[in-house]
């Protein structure tokens, strides 16, 4: 299998037919990133990136390839990194982030449960065994990404979702029923109020899988190992099913996430609730108590 420059392809894009070494392939995702950044306009001349850093494939991918960006177009940017408190496990992939932070000469900002909230998450599940760990973890890590980006003065915060994330979350939503979420899972978020930094999700557009190829073939020190916490059986089970009509019309995942952008302006527009801010902490909500402050409260 070779790639259309002659050499030895590494991988052949199903969905696309195409065969591609791993020069030419670096460069059509680098391309195919660059593309999505200026369809949506994601960044700006000038613009603060932060980007939201786990130390897992997807967000060392997002940073390494908007590195890239950066050395040729106008933008700045900086790593966030949550630190949930999983001993063996986040302690190990903060370790990566600050490596390859240092080699891409990036400036990188840790910031901990136990120092915003009082516990880790180790605690946390220790604390309450009613509610799943990922109810707290996904709550508290979008807050502090948030809040930390503004305190930063970053214009955009990056996230690492890929296709295949994309994909799962609007189908969950749809047969869910989930009207509100499903309205926001589009290639960015409207600037609701000053206090909200617009997420950007460049990588949507890339599948999981070239995420991985990614990392391997450029040496990037990636965390593999999944979340001890982690095991959203109903995620799993659409996972499954689009993997499986995947394999069965490699189109399937591009067409789904084509069709949800079409209706996406209409969705964003009729279904985005009113904004106010929290009477505890002040940080956006659509309810008198944030999220946040509600799960704080119950802990």
């Amino acid at each position: 299998m070779y790639c259309k420059c002659g050499k030895k392809a590494i991988i052949f894009r199903r969905y696309s037919g195409e065969k591609l070494c791993e020069r030419c392939f670096n460069k059509s995702m680098v391309e195919r990133v660059k593309k999505v950044i200026r369809k949506y306009s994601l960044i700006e001349k000038n613009d603060l990136i932060g980007v939201g850093v786990s130390g897992g494939k997807d967000s060392l991918v997002l940073l390494h390839i908007l590195k890239k960006l950066s050395e040729k177009y106008p933008f700045d940017l900086i790593a966030i990194t949550i630190d949930e408190g999983i001993k063996g496990y986040r302690d190990k992939s903060i370790r990566l982030v600050q490596k390859n932070c240092k080699s891409w000469g990036i400036e990188s900002k840790i910031y901990s449960f136990k120092e915003e909230f009082g516990y880790t998450l180790d605690e946390i599940v220790k604390r309450d065994r009613e509610l799943s760990p990922c109810s707290y973890c996904g709550v508290f890590r979008r807050y502090l990404l948030n809040k930390k980006a503004r305190e930063l003065g970053c214009d955009k915060l990056a996230v690492g979702h890929n296709l295949d994330d994309e994909v799962q979350t609007i189908l969950m939503n749809f047969l869910r029923g989930d009207l509100s979420r499903f309205g926001r899972t589009g290639s960015y978020y409207i600037r609701l109020n000053e206090k909200f930094v617009p997420r950007i999700k460049p990588l949507r557009e890339i599948p999981e899988k070239e995420d991985v190829i990614y990392a391997l073939v450029n040496n990037i020190d990636v965390e593999f190992s999944e979340c001890p916490y982690a095991g959203e059986a109903y995620r799993n089970n659409i996972r499954e099913f689009l993997n499986k009509m995947e394999m069965e019309q490699p189109t399937t995942k591009y067409s789904l996430l084509r069709s949800y952008d079409k209706i996406y302006p209409l969705l964003a527009k009729n279904l985005t609730k009113e904004v106010r801010y929290c009477r505890n902490c002040g940080e956006p909500t659509i309810g008198e108590i944030c999220k946040t402050c509600e799960l704080l409260e119950n802990l």
